[in-house]
């Protein structure tokens, strides 16, 4: 133990032997060191911020602030203070927590609205705040769409009348404002539309307008108005459309090559709904096949001579059949038959979306091959390879004639500009690599900044401490300090010999009697 403690106490007794001045210079440098030390280490443990939100307002982003306070996330703001920035690895994790409690909630207020509703507020004060909580709510359902950045909903709601003449329909404007290079699909505009319209009663699609950031209308070209067609049936044109492309390059690719054919298809459409009703009669001509219904039969016997004359009587009844017997009598037989009628219905349903007419363009590269010089060089197809191109091609659409089908097929060199392959990016220079490499590169920086001031400064710093020679003797102490007491000889002797064992020392002595600190 007293081993372990000698280079400390030797450390503290050489500090103890400085001079007063040397001993501060020392601790200020210490703990200078110290500090850049403890800096050092702050640095290489402070986390990297990351982006959380951007061009948050006002409402929101005192909401973030309260929110990320609660969850003991640490959080900063940029220069601008339009963005909030925390560590990266709680970005995801932070931006979950707080879509769970409904921020950012984009500046617009819902149905929150209504939770604050005055006591004596009146019928239309009511009507006014719900009227805001669904433009909120339908401007939140809106930006939630990849490509819109932020949206607002007009609503124009007229009053109920008991009056038909004076009831007016509903209406709704929608603004949009999109992300730079973010565009809105037909069908998400169209989506839009039947949103807002479905959310509020009495509300036609057709009265729901929308338009984007530069003042362009959107909704102009999802309602069909040009083609008669909603989203649904323009998707199924092109759907069919593409089907047909593609059965042509399928088609023609292993005879050409890959990338040597071109087409488009302009597909007629027939949309309409038909349903037809036809009943027909066709007389029975072979009566062998005709069908009875029903069948009536009646028979009568007439005497042929007139009645017996006289009286009624037995008598006269008895001659008057003789008279019948012996003259003869007449038979009628009337016979009818009714037929069953040849009669057809036929009840007709023509579906809906059948194809009513093909126009197809097709262009296929001419053959590459290599010069004599050794420079690529291209020929057109022969009349045989174009023949058979083209039969397939309209096998591949099923080419009508009768159905007014076109199928336009040539044969040309492609312009193709030749793009060179991007370099691919290196592994040290990927984001994610850099990144891995900035921490680590943190950390290095700071252990070697430690490394340099402990073995560099710190060590040869206590080394000297420790090496310093011991104290003089008793005797030479007393000829420095009570000289008068002791012989000016042995003095000088004394601290000529002082001299040559410890100079320095005797610099240091010297130097604090001229400075009055000794």
């Amino acid at each position: 133990m007293a081993t372990t403690n000698l280079p400390i106490a030797r450390i503290a007794e050489g500090f103890a032997r400085l001079p007063a001045q040397n001993r501060v210079a020392l601790m200020m440098i210490v703990a200078a060191l110290l500090a850049v030390l403890a800096a050092a280490w702050l640095w290489s443990r402070n986390p990297d911020y990351r982006i959380l939100y951007a061009n948050v307002q006002e409402r929101d982003g005192g909401a973030i602030v309260s929110a990320l306070g609660r969850m003991n996330v640490p959080y900063r703001f940029n220069e601008g203070g339009n963005a909030i920035l925390v560590p990266a690895e709680s970005v995801h994790e932070a931006r979950l927590k707080l879509a769970s409690q409904g921020l950012p909630k984009g500046g617009n207020l819902g149905f929150e609205l209504m939770e604050n509703q005055k006591l004596g507020a009146t019928q239309f004060q009511e009507q006014v705040a719900y009227q805001r909580a669904l433009e909120g709510e339908l401007a939140r359902s809106v930006q939630s769409l990849a490509a819109v950045q932020s949206a607002r909903v007009h609503l124009a709601v007229p009053k109920p009348s008991a009056f038909l003449r004076e009831q007016s329909k509903a209406s709704a404007s929608v603004l949009v404002n999109l992300y730079p290079g973010k565009t809105l699909e037909r069908g998400q505009v169209a989506g839009i539309v039947h949103l807002v319209a479905a959310s509020v009663p009495e509300l036609s699609p057709r009265s729901v307008s929308v338009i984007d950031q530069s003042g362009a209308l959107l909704s102009a070209a999802s309602d069909g108005s040009a083609m008669n067609l909603d989203p649904g049936q323009l998707a199924h044109m092109q759907q069919i459309e593409a089907n047909y492309i593609r059965r042509i390059i399928d088609m023609l690719e292993p005879l050409v090559g890959r990338s040597n054919v071109r087409a488009q298809v302009t597909a007629e459409i027939d949309f309409s709904a038909t349903e037809s009703t036809a009943e027909s009669y066709r007389p029975n001509k072979e009566a062998a096949e005709a069908a009875v219904r029903s069948q009536q039969t009646s028979e009568s016997n007439q005497p042929s001579g007139g009645s017996a004359p006289g009286v009624p009587g037995a008598i006269s009844n008895q001659a008057s059949h003789a008279a019948g017997a012996a003259s003869g009598s007449a038979t009628r037989k009337d016979q009818t038959v009714q037929y069953e009628l040849d009669r057809t219905v036929r009840h007709t349903r023509q579906p809906v979306g059948t194809v009513k007419r093909l126009s197809v363009a097709v262009v296929v590269n001419h053959r590459k091959g290599t010069a004599k010089d050794g420079k690529a060089s291209t020929t057109p197809l022969s009349d045989g390879e174009m023949k058979q191109i083209t039969a397939l091609a309209r096998e591949a659409i099923g080419f009508s004639e009768a159905r007014g089908d076109t199928l336009n097929l040539v044969n040309a060199a492609f312009n193709v500009e030749v793009m060179e392959a991007a370099p691919e990016t290196p592994l040290w220079q990927q984001p994610d690599t850099l990144a891995y490499a900035k921490e680590i590169g943190k950390h290095l920086l700071a252990l070697g900044l430690a490394l340099y001031i402990v073995l560099g400064v710190l060590r040869p710093l206590l080394r000297h401490l420790s090496t310093l020679p011991p104290a003089p003797e008793p005797v030479a102490e007393s000829i420095a300090l009570e000289h008068d007491s002791v012989r000016h000889a042995d003095q000088l002797s004394a601290v000529r010999q002082l001299a040559r064992q410890d100079p320095k020392m005797v610099a240091n002595l010297v130097k604090g009697w001229v400075s009055g600190n000794e």
